[in-house]
């Protein structure tokens, strides 16, 4: 993580009180990079900003879901009623129930979702964790291909090579520089360069006109028609992708975002920190350097108000997480 450099200032008063290092890069329809900030050639733990691939790789092996639970497949949901009964729909689907998950136990991400959940008398468990989804479009791949399901996050499993091989295929990294490890929900995690992963998500959501029958196609129409399965309520992933029509964007944790629009532009970031706090500034500001908003029919108002984040005093605005890069810079 050598040659991190600013990705965003947070602004108290008329003061930079701290500064978010990272590393960040924006690639053309062509795939050449317009704008890095530090290392494009960075290696990281993509941690979900993967999910999308990981159900393309599915796709590629059987997996058979409409384009509303393909969605919460690639998702790191809120646990909101409407993704629990997704996960339970793409279960039943292949025979299972919700004992079938493997992922690590939690809580609903979203605190409304959480105290509903809590006040039925609901600890934290497998299908309220974020990554049910996944974890069910997993077992539902196994079940169509004919693998163990009780063994399906093993690396070794037939499914994480299946993942490994699809990744390395849309990112164009080196294989031989693949690093394993385990993600927080307990499933097999590669590592992939800063520019792979924009790479990934350029040709991602591009598919769907470039290669309209492909699985990733389906899973780029599914992200960006159904953004509330892939985050929920008040998440910026979901709003960005309901403001710029065939976005596909996904979040991850420790600071980590991918991006990519219809013509094949992509951004992706990685904030050194691992801090949340200035993903959405970094992301709005780099799509916006993109020409995000001359999409056809994109919302510049809406895409700007997922990119502000002030910072409060006594509850009040009273500064602002801004990015450190791009035109509006030190404005």
């Amino acid at each position: 993580m050598r040659d991190a450099a600013p990705l965003a200032e947070v602004v108290r008063g008329d003061l930079v009180e701290s500064v978010h290092l990272g590393h960040l890069v924006t690639l053309d329809a062509s795939g050449d990079v317009g704008l890095a900030v530090g290392d494009a050639s960075t290696v990281i733990w993509p941690r979900s900003s993967v999910k999308p691939f990981q159900a393309v790789a599915m796709l590629r092996h059987g997996l058979s879901l409409p384009p509303r639970l393909l969605a919460l497949a690639a998702a790191s949901h809120n646990g909101e009623d409407v993704h629990l009964e997704g996960v339970r729909e793409i279960l039943a689907g292949v025979g299972l129930d919700e004992s079938a998950l493997r992922n690590t136990p939690d809580m609903p991400l979203h605190a409304p979702a959480a105290f509903a959940w809590q006040a039925q008398g609901g600890g934290p468990s497998s299908i309220t964790q974020n990554c049910s989804g996944k974890h069910a479009a997993m077992l539902a791949t196994c079940v169509a291909a004919g693998w163990d399901t009780e063994t399906y996050l093993a690396p070794a499993h037939p499914l994480q090579v299946a993942i490994r091989e699809t990744l390395l295929d849309l990112t164009g990294d080196d294989a031989a520089a693949l690093r394993v490890t385990v993600d927080g929900c307990g499933a097999p995690l590669f590592s992939t360069s800063l520019v792979g992963m924009a790479r990934a998500f350029g040709r991602l959501a591009a598919a769907p006109s470039a290669a309209p029958g492909s699985p990733e196609a389906a899973v780029a129409r599914a992200m960006s028609a159904f953004p509330e399965m892939v985050g929920g309520t008040g998440r910026d992933a979901t709003e960005v992708m309901r403001a710029v029509p065939g976005l596909v964007a996904k979040d991850g944790a420790d600071g980590v975002y991918g991006a990519g629009l219809p013509d094949g532009r992509a951004v992706a970031l990685k904030v050194l920190d691992g801090s949340p706090r200035p993903r959405p500034a970094v992301l709005v500001a780099a799509l916006s350097a993109l020409g995000a908003g001359d999409v056809p029919g994109a919302d510049g108002v809406a895409l700007e108000r997922v990119g502000r984040t002030p910072v409060l005093g006594g509850g009040e605005p009273v500064g602002e997480v801004r990015p450190a890069f791009g035109p509006g810079h030190g404005a």
